[in-house]
């Protein structure tokens, strides 16, 4: 795991999607762990029109590798303000980029709260070195 990336500006959540918040909306992704974890990625599926409500710790989308599918939940609730229309030809984008190109969601978040149910980068370090 010492190769994985893991900033330190992020949140973590226990189900590996990471938040990177501006003002009152956060971006939301899945972590270097998790997409090294379900191996090549070639479908994402999430909610692409803007304005879908998601909910705190409730399922958002899919995601599929050629190892398995897997259930995406959101660390946060919101509104969808945007999806990242790049995943659908290039879902690849999240296993060579998590953090940038593979961002997922950004979400206009409706309680700031939520987000001290998330991890620091230490904890989240720590959780991952413990499964």
């Amino acid at each position: 795991m010492a190769s994985l990336n893991h900033p330190g500006n992020l949140k973590y959540s226990k189900t590996d999607e990471w938040v990177r918040v501006e003002g009152d909306e956060a971006i939301i992704g899945i972590t270097d762990y998790a997409q090294d974890q379900l191996g090549d990625i070639v479908y994402v599926e999430l909610p692409w029109e803007s304005g879908q409500e998601i909910a705190f710790e409730e399922k958002f989308g899919d995601i599929e590798s050629v190892k398995a599918t897997s259930e995406l939940v959101s660390p946060l609730s919101g509104n969808v303000v945007s999806a990242n229309e790049d995943l659908k030809e290039n879902p690849e984008y999240i296993n060579d980029y998590p953090y940038d190109k593979g961002w997922m969601l950004r979400i206009k978040f409706s309680d700031a709260s939520q987000l001290d149910a998330l991890l620091d980068v230490d904890q989240y370090l720590e959780y991952v070195q413990g499964r």
